[in-house]
């Protein structure tokens, strides 16, 4: 069943990804040593009569159980791969994989406070990285999507959704505004920030959080500015 099958009313997708060619390759390194012990049996069975005959037929069954093995894991590997489906909708984000162990989740972006991403040397040039789905209760009920495609848009379009969920909920409504007469002239106020719309809030901490994986930011100095961010929607 796809993605788009298990839709809610009035949900829809607006991002998807799949997973990235390397993951296949990430997930079949045991695969291919055992075709790679197949081999090296092949190459050290011995031949000939009586007891080195005997040893030679039992090395020979024990690659051939290890190749059918490697090959097989392989080939499940590379179908897992193609079936693997992850969207963000303007309700929840999705995750479809597994082949023979289906593995779904869902992720409410009311529950959700935090996406964090991992995208090393290889990855970056590739274009593939991992994503942590974090929730309100932390990292006990995080949700890992690994060697997904395009996982900085994954995570800029969960954030810019969050910031449109929130703002439909509504916030906190505006004190009201008091006018008195003025009696001394006053000093200049300070300026205000200008209000940020949902698309700037979502970019900015979209890089914000791209500094925090980083390290060029601890995680304190993220949820602080988080906050002020929000403040200004």
């Amino acid at each position: 069943m796809g993605l788009a099958d298990s839709l809610l009313a009035d949900e829809k997708i607006v991002f998807e990804s799949k997973k990235h060619w390397m993951a296949p390759v990430r997930a079949s390194l045991w695969a291919a040593l055992m075709v790679i012990g197949f081999v090296v049996i092949r190459a050290i069975s011995p031949n000939g009569d009586g007891i080195f005959g005997t040893l030679g037929s039992l090395m020979d069954l024990i690659g051939i159980g290890l190749l059918v093995g490697g090959i097989g894991w392989i080939g499940y590997n590379v179908v897992e791969w193609r079936t693997a489906q992850f969207a963000v909708t303007n309700m929840r984000v999705l995750r479809e994989e597994g082949l023979a162990s289906r593995r779904s989740s869902t992720t409410l972006l009311s529950s959700l406070s935090d996406v964090k991403t991992r995208v090393g040397f290889v990855g970056e040039r590739l274009g593939y990285g991992d994503i942590l789905v974090l929730t309100q209760s932390g990292e006990a009920g995080a949700d890992r999507f690994t060697s997904i495609t395009s996982p900085l848009e994954f995570r800029n379009a969960v954030m810019n959704q969050k910031m449109q969920d929130g703002r439909g909920q509504g916030g906190p409504a505006p004190s009201p505004v008091v006018t008195a007469a003025p009696v001394a002239p006053a000093a200049p106020a300070a300026p205000v920030a200008p209000a940020m719309s949902s698309t700037d809030a979502a970019d900015t901490l979209a890089r914000l959080a791209d500094l925090r994986d980083r390290g060029a930011i601890t995680a304190e100095d993220y949820e602080a500015k988080k906050t002020e961010i929000l403040a200004r929607m």
